[in-house]
């Protein structure tokens, strides 16, 4: 067999990384694992699985009770994580709720942050739920129960409870629900050419502009009706008739709305901005309570308010918004925050139809405890800013036409990754930017270390880019739970689609399976990994400060490298499996608390994580050396890198030991020979290896040259004559 074929293995492996089998639905892969008695009291077992909805009957004592259905399977359920929520609810003939159980997620404040327990109880609540009062009332016939930090968790799943709930109870005719189906005949679309009022009284009079307006004396109302009675003895203290919050939306993806209301110049910017299908409102507010609040820069997204359709919720998030600088319609008041959100067409969303913005309202019941109640803003663009559309018939229909009217949803996923492709396009570009100057680096790596105080600036400087964008901004670090991932992947299917829904992680894999094969993983662990930036700049840091370093005896440092490889096997076993269990053992990475999070997370794994990194400042890289299971994982194909770029004399180790003492993670044997499992491509050895003041050869090249360049002057000395110089005998 070709000693290239199993670094191609890895390397396809690698491409296709860590991507989420395809089943038929989630339900089907999911009920054989599941107990019907701890979803509903009494129950004994699950019936076979209707062929035309995924639900599954509830039986007991050989009766059935209800229906069992996975939320996901019928709306978007994607929390903080970027992956689904499944909750597991069942319903019975009369449309009620009786039974919910949380079965699975990624979200690391639930996780980690809150206790189980009481996530439990928060989704146990929702039994009794009457899925014809939410219908009647577009979903607002519940209290909406919130826990401190995890808002918008809590929010994605009571919205795929009672969304997907409804389309059950309507699919299978329960509690007398029917498909709600669009009346046949003509179809609107918006009309681009209609034309808008120039003043702001105007479009609040005709319906372009719609306003939520609340004082104090409402919403303090709203918090005594509530069943917690410390909300209303926290009661705002402001004069009842107090602006409490004046909010006001309007439809700008229609052009004559944007003109008006943002100025031609914005709205053209607008219109760049909006992808074909895309929509766009504008919100603006006043009074002493933000409908944006400052949820969004630390989380990146918006969670105090939602936009409802139907069955479609959009959550809007940073790179769905932008600030407008000023309102350019006669007779706009004066608002505290104007800014525009971005409704992408993957949504489902319809502009012709009506809508609501969902503001969220929350108050400080504790020291960290809050009480949340919401307010609905309706809205419906009116019919001056419509057109009647007909279809033509199927048999008339052009075959272009016909098959985006079929469009599948691979391709509806194809033009969501591209968006988001889009969307982080400044992102990318600083990556490609990145890896450009890296290669630059190690291709003239002797160009590179020439000067010793410049490159060390350059590596100063270079990482710490990758903190900072990579790691912090980005959020651009990969996993050792990725490659476990992979073979689950690799056995039952993977998407491409998924996997180029995060471009950075893309860009970073691709270019991460080239570096092997020309410079092993250092190119990766040494230079683009946050967490090894982090220690070693703090490794730097604490040589500043005359922090002791300690360098562990060769045979107890060789006796130590085995340990990270100990761990990635370990991981890997459990993830044959289940991928979950190795997911939460895979927290012996560091890299979710550090980095991702930022270190906001619970003690232990903040403790966990500044430990290493602690220990990091009197042994640079101690996690990297020891405990990294991703750099076990990528040193196994380490050696098979079609190039030795990495310099050496053959005085390296007998005598000279130089290199060996000042690597920086001890990669070089005492015989000279560098480890490619364990070098991180530092370049350190390149800087000594052209050194006029340390290497040893290079002093003796340099000794040699002074000799041979000291010719004597026989005008002034000539008593020494040639006889002084042997060397220049010989040249």
């Amino acid at each position: 067999m070709s000693p290239l074929r199993p670094l191609l293995a890895f390397v396809l492996a690698l491409l296709l990384l860590a991507l989420p089998a395809q089943a038929d639905t989630v339900l089907a892969k999911m009920l054989p694992d599941l107990v019907a008695g701890e979803l509903v009291d009494g129950a004994d077992s699950f019936g076979p699985l209707r062929e035309d909805v995924a639900v599954a009957p509830i039986l007991k004592a050989g009766a059935q009770v209800g229906w069992a259905f996975i939320t996901s399977d019928f709306v978007s359920t994607t929390g903080y994580s970027g992956k689904p929520i499944h909750t597991l609810v069942a319903v019975d003939a009369d449309a009620r709720v009786i039974g919910v159980q949380l079965v699975k997620h990624s979200e690391p404040i639930v996780l980690i942050g809150i206790p189980d327990s009481k996530m439990k109880a928060l989704v146990a609540n929702y039994r009794g739920m009457d899925l014809v009062a939410e219908a009647n009332s577009g979903g607002t016939a519940h209290e909406l129960d919130i826990i401190s930090g995890a808002t918008v968790t809590v929010m994605v799943i009571d919205d795929s409870i009672v969304r997907s709930g409804l389309k059950v109870a309507r699919a299978l005719g329960l509690g007398g629900l029917a498909v709600e189906e669009r009346p046949a005949g003509p179809q609107f679309e918006v009309n681009p050419e209609a034309e808008a009022a120039a003043d702001w009284m105007t479009l609040e009079g005709d319906g372009t502009i719609r306003r939520l307006s609340l004082d104090v004396g409402q919403v303090n109302a709203a918090f005594a009706a509530m069943e917690d009675p410390r909300a209303a003895q926290r009661a705002l203290t402001e004069a009842p008739e107090t602006t409490y919050i004046e909010m006001q939306v309007a439809l700008v993806s229609q052009p004559a709305i944007a003109k008006t209301i943002l100025g031609e110049a914005e709205a053209g910017n607008l219109a760049n901005w909006l992808a074909t299908g895309d929509s766009a409102i504008a919100i603006v507010g006043k009074g002493i309570y933000s409908f944006k609040g400052s949820g969004y820069v630390r989380g990146g997204i918006f969670d105090r308010i939602v936009l409802i359709q139907d069955d479609v919720s959009v959550r809007f998030h940073d790179k769905q918004h932008r600030r407008i600088n000023g309102l350019a319609a006669e007779g706009a008041p004066a608002f505290n925050e104007a800014d525009l959100f971005k409704i992408p067409a993957d949504t489902g969303f319809d502009p012709t139809q009506p809508f609501r913005i969902q503001l969220l309202v929350q108050r400080e019941v504790g020291a960290i405890e809050k009480v949340f109640t919401t307010f609905d803003l309706a809205y419906q663009l009116p019919k001056q800013y419509l057109r009647q559309i007909a279809a033509p018939p199927a048999a008339d229909m052009p075959a272009a036409v016909a098959e985006a009217t079929t469009q599948s949803e691979a391709d509806a996923h194809q033009a969501l990754w591209k968006r988001i492709w889009l969307d982080k396009k400044p992102e990318i570009i600083v990556l490609i930017a990145m890896l450009g100057v890296l290669t630059g680096v190690f291709f003239f790596q002797g160009l590179a270390t020439r000067n010793a105080r410049a490159f060390f600036w350059f590596r100063i400087g270079y990482l710490t880019v990758t903190l900072v964008f990579l790691g912090w901004y980005a959020n651009a670090q990969l996993s050792v739970v990725n490659l476990m991932a992979l073979f689950g992947a690799l056995v039952s299917g993977f998407s491409w689609q998924a996997f180029l829904l995060d471009p950075m992680t893309f860009i970073l894999w691709f270019s991460l399976a080239a570096a092997l094969l020309f410079w092993g993983r250092g190119a990766y662990c040494g230079w683009l990994c946050p967490f090894g930036a982090l220690q070693e700049l703090l490794s730097r840091i604490a040589k500043a400060l005359h922090i002791p370093q300690w360098t562990l005896p060769w045979g107890l440092h060789e006796r130590l490298w085995p340990l990270k490889y100990m761990i990635f096997l370990g991981l890997f076993g459990v993830s044959l499996m289940s991928i979950e269990q190795a997911e939460h053992l895979a927290e012996v990475e560091p890299f979710k608390t550090a980095i991702v999070l930022k270190f906001v997370r619970a003690w232990p794994f903040v403790a966990y994580a500044a430990a290493l990194l602690i220990a990091g400042l009197f042994v640079e890289r101690f996690y990297c050396r020891y405990l990294c299971p991703l750099g076990a994982a990528l040193a196994i194909p380490a050696r098979l890198r079609m190039f030795d770029w990495l310099k050496r004399y053959k005085e390296c180790g007998n005598p000279c030991q130089s290199c060996a003492n000042q690597c920086p993670v001890q990669a070089i044997h005492p015989t000279g020979e560098i480890n490619p499992n364990e070098c991180v491509n530092c370049l350190h050895c390149q800087v000594l290896y052209q050194s006029k003041t340390t290497c040893p050869v290079v002093i003796k090249k340099m000794k040699r040259r002074e000799k041979v360049g000291d010719v004597p002057d026989l005008g002034t000395n000539p008593g020494r004559g040639f006889m002084g110089h042997p060397n220049q005998l010989k040249s």
